[in-house]
């Protein structure tokens, strides 16, 4: 396993991290599934801590993952061991199950205590505010919080999970305004978006670099074909609709052209691409099984220069299209 910094952190990080919001299990807000499908417990303990076993000591996850099942999961079994865990607030469900953003100074402070209680732990590494958008971050009540906490010595650094599609206004605000010290942004080879902007900006100013949904709901593991579907209580029954799908399978079959030259699983290729970024700190593809596991850390490598000129073309000619279609 290879290690890297979490920008001006110092915090070491694996280069593959562990992304927990799958074994949060299939929760749901009202009729809108907000998880991945059913989960086993038992085999979510197993992945833990095979992937400790592989050298992650990276672990991110979000009090809103199975309305906290996911840090359960963590506190219980990477309690006493010497790992980073990240987790996020801001995502609450109301009464009504209807999905509230509160990025209010006394809610966050509040949720920190209930996520430390959680993850069994007396500080969380990394802290952040999930997908808060400029109308939050301008009360100046979230950084309020974030620093408050720091503080107190419950957080160790704080960040912000940026928008999916449109990252860059909120990283120039905490830039700008030198707030926090991590992002998380999404970056794979169809969504290159962060890679216009964010993430050159995060790096210049030593922002730690968290990339997520490297593997886009699993479309570049290279396991799904145009007869696949999802359960209703998985979130990519309405994102990965039966046209995006097979658009997305089409649009992918040059990458798999240049995968073939490097002799390893269309998953290692899609995270190699995302690793041979050097900004990027840490990756956190989802892990549900001993398998994930390991499929998720084996055979990274740096891709050729040439290969990656033609990936980063490819999201200009075809996946920048293809991105605005998914919800």
């Amino acid at each position: 396993m290879e290690y890297r910094i979490l920008g001006k952190t110092g915090i070491k990080v694996s280069l593959i991290g562990f992304g927990a919001w799958g074994i949060g299990g299939p929760a749901m807000a009202g009729d809108i599934p907000i998880g991945w499908g059913p989960v086993d417990d038992s085999a979510s303990e197993k992945a833990i801590l095979k992937a400790c076993e592989l050298g992650v000591n990276f672990f991110d996850t979000a009090d809103f993952y199975g309305l906290g099942h996911s840090e359960e999961l963590l506190g219980r079994v990477l309690k006493g061991r010497d790992v980073v865990i990240a987790t996020k607030v801001g995502h609450q469900l109301m009464d009504d199950s209807t999905i509230h953003l509160n990025y209010t100074k006394k809610y966050i402070l509040e949720a920190c205590d209930k996520s430390l209680t959680r993850l069994k732990r007396d500080v969380i590494d990394v802290y952040q505010l999930h997908s808060a958008k400029m109308e939050h971050l301008e009360t100046g009540e979230p950084a309020e919080a974030m620093e408050q906490l720091k503080k107190e010595g419950k957080i160790r650094e704080w960040g912000l999970s940026l928008n999916t599609f449109e990252p860059d206004a909120e990283a120039e605000y905490m830039v700008n305004h030198k707030l926090g010290s991590t992002f998380q942004l999404v970056l794979n080879i169809i969504n290159q978006k962060s890679l216009e902007k964010a993430v050159p900006l995060a790096a210049a100013n030593g922002y730690g670099i968290i990339a997520r949904m490297p593997l886009q709901f699993g479309l570049l593991t290279g396991k799904f074909s145009k007869e696949s579907h999802f359960e209703k209580n998985d979130h990519r029954s309405f994102r990965l609709t039966t046209p995006v799908l097979h658009q997305s399978l089409e649009k992918l079959e040059p990458v798999w052209e240049i995968n073939k030259k490097y002799s390893v699983s269309k998953t290692s290729f899609a995270l190699s691409f995302i690793a041979s970024h050097p900004e990027v700190s840490t990756i956190i593809p989802g892990i549900k099984s001993v398998t994930q596991a390991e499929e998720n850390t084996q055979d990274i490598l740096k891709l050729d220069s040439s290969d990656m000129n033609l990936l980063h073309g490819m999201y200009k000619d075809e996946f920048e299209h293809l991105m605005r279609t998914f919800v």
